[in-house]
């Protein structure tokens, strides 16, 4: 139980780490960063609980001004930006996600990894994201959903490389894998 939780920590850690990969700002104004693919991860890893509980610890630690996410970002200024949706979202997909792979334990893990990337990572997170974006920019969904396509591609990329990470972890060391263990 202990390794659990110091996996969600570590977690939490390596999605910070992945914001310090130079971030690309589109004209939307929400930058492309590799920390998407740590939220993929703490779902595909973790599982839902725990995977949403190391996301959940570090929307904590930007709450109160650590400047973790991409480009050093942090403190309450981040809730004012086109970028909060996808901040705030990050929760949901990586629990959705998670979900995911633990509904589906009887399954393949690749192919299970990366839908529930695509699922959890993309479809929930970019939900999330154009919300916020439409409230913060005063904009319609409509206006908002044309900004996000250029994302598309290179989150697609994240998801496959998020399964093929969780696959890899599963056999070199499957007792780190929370997401397929059975539930006591």
């Amino acid at each position: 139980m202990e390794k659990d939780y110091v996996l969600v920590v570590l977690f939490t850690a390596l999605v910070a780490a992945l914001g310090l990969v130079p971030p690309i700002t589109l004209m939307s104004g929400v930058p492309i960063t590799a920390q998407s693919m740590g939220i993929m991860l703490c779902g595909t890893v973790l599982g839902a609980r725990k995977g949403a509980l190391a996301v959940l610890l570090l929307i904590v630690l930007v709450t109160l001004g650590l400047p973790l996410l991409a480009g050093g970002r942090g403190g309450i200024g981040v809730y004012a930006g086109p970028t909060v949706g996808f901040f705030l979202g990050w929760l949901p997909a990586a629990f959705v996600t998670g979900l995911i792979v633990e509904r589906l334990r009887g399954l393949p893990l690749l192919p299970v990894a990366i839908g529930a990337a695509v699922l959890g990572g993309i479809v929930v997170l970019y939900a999330c994201g154009a919300v916020g974006m439409a409230l913060v920019l005063d904009k319609p969904l409509s206006g908002v959903l044309p900004l996000l396509l250029p994302f598309v591609p290179g989150d697609l990329i994240k998801a496959a490389l998020a399964g093929m990470i969780t696959a890899g972890v599963a056999r070199a060391r499957p007792d780190s894998l929370l997401s397929r263990r059975a539930r006591a």
